[in-house]
C-alpha cells in the first residue's frame, strides 16, 4: 500500500497525518499555520517528501446528504492546487464527524482543552486537534482501502 498523509484543511491552520508503511495506522503528525496557499503546498511538499508519501487524503466537509458545502468547495479548490505537487495522487474523503472524534479522542487521554488555558495553550490544543482530525481521516480512508483490498469471504 502507498504511504499517505491526511490533511484536514482551515482557512488558517492544516492538521497533518501520516499513515505507516504498512497502511495500518495513521497518527498525528503535525500543523501547519496557513499564512498563504503557495507556502502551505511547499509545507505539505516537504512534508510528502521527508515521509516518501505517494497519497494525500483531504478531508471534505460534505453535506448531511453529502453535498459539497462551501467550506467543501473551498478545500477542494485547495485539493486541486495540491495535484501540482510531483509524484502525489490526492484523494478526496468525506470528514464527517472527524473532528468530534478527534475530541473524544483528546479527552480520553487527557489532552482535551481545558476551561482556564492561556491563548497560548488554546493554540496549541487546536493544533493538536487539527493533526488528529487528520489522523481520523487518514485512518478511515486507510481502513476503507484494506476492507476493499481484502479477499471476500464466500
Amino acid at each position: 500500500m502507498a504511504v499517505a498523509l491526511g490533511l484536514d484543511v482551515g482557512e488558517r491552520r492544516i492538521g497533518v497525518a501520516a499513515g505507516d508503511a504498512t497502511g495500518l495506522l495513521a497518527s498525528p503528525l503535525t500543523t501547519i499555520i496557513r499564512s498563504s496557499d503557495p507556502q502551505a503546498l511547499q509545507e505539505i511538499g516537504r512534508l510528502a517528501a521527508e515521509r516518501q508519501a505517494e497519497v494525500l487524503v483531504v478531508g471534505l466537509p460534505l453535506g448531511r446528504a453529502g453535498e459539497m458545502t462551501p467550506q467543501a468547495q473551498r478545500i477542494h479548490a485547495f485539493g486541486r492546487k495540491l495535484r501540482a505537487l510531483p509524484g502525489l495522487r490526492v484523494v478526496f474523503w468525506d470528514e464527517t464527524l472527524s473532528t468530534a472524534t478527534a475530541t473524544g479522542y483528546l479527552e480520553d487521554v487527557g489532552a482535551g482543552e481545558g476551561q482556564a488555558q492561556t491563548r497560548r495553550r488554546r493554540e496549541a490544543a487546536r493544533r493538536r486537534l487539527d493533526a488528529a482530525a487528520a489522523a481520523v481521516i487518514l485512518q478511515d480512508y486507510l481502513d476503507q482501502q484494506r476492507a476493499e483490498s481484502a479477499p471476500s469471504q464466500r
